[in-house]
């Protein structure tokens, strides 16, 4: 999707139902710097509001994706090349977030002990040393609720026995025995437990 274009066509559908940026954005209940960046290409709306931003500018979702008003004779073609647009970006953008998940999940367990080092052979106060490996755990468990949410959310687990692909909750993952990126999980569809594998598209 280009950006540049999109904003252009946010700000020519603002301008013809004559709305300032400030009352555009009072509509949807933003500032007027985040339709600026729209406008100008920096972000995208969040897909949240889209639906609100559509009606506000009247236009379909279609339209605003396209960057122009998709005639009939194109809406399908263009509705189905933004929806292949979009899962590739959702997959893109889950791939940068399972990375994060290893970085957070080695910068927490090597804080950990970093500190527990530290207060294990340099001389300092008690309460020092306490507060330090106190802060080590901490550190630690923060990480690992955050590794444990990007594990849930990126992407989609794989059924072994129906090949259902899911989001499951974060209970499920947190609960479940893992080896790598597999988990130990009962399908929501089959209601099968088996070693479900981590994969990036829906289908």
């Amino acid at each position: 999707m280009d950006q540049i274009k999109i904003g252009k066509f946010i700000a020519e559908c603002r301008k013809k139902e004559g709305l300032t940026q400030m009352q555009l954005a009072e509509k949807l209940g933003i500032t007027d710097r985040a339709v600026s960046k729209w406008e100008t290409g920096r972000a995208m709306p969040d897909s949240a509001i889209m639906l609100e931003l559509c009606a506000a500018l009247k236009i379909s979702v279609n339209d605003l994706l396209c960057g122009e008003v998709v005639t009939m004779d194109h809406y399908n073609k263009e509705l189905e090349k933004n929806l292949l647009e979009m899962i590739k970006q959702k997959q893109q953008a889950d791939k940068r977030l399972l990375s994060l998940e290893v970085f957070v999940g080695i910068t927490a367990t090597v804080t950990l002990f970093t500190l527990i080092f530290i207060a294990a052979f340099i001389q300092m106060a008690d309460w020092l040393r306490f507060t330090l490996i106190g802060l080590g755990f901490v550190i630690f468990l923060a990480g690992c609720f955050c590794a444990l949410r990007i594990e849930q959310v990126a992407g989609y687990y794989e059924c072994k026995e129906c090949g259902h692909r899911y989001v499951p909750t974060f209970k499920a993952v947190n609960m479940a025995m893992h080896m790598g990126r597999k988990r130990y999980m009962r399908c929501p569809k089959c209601h099968k437990k088996s070693w479900q594998k981590k994969v990036l598209n829906k289908e």
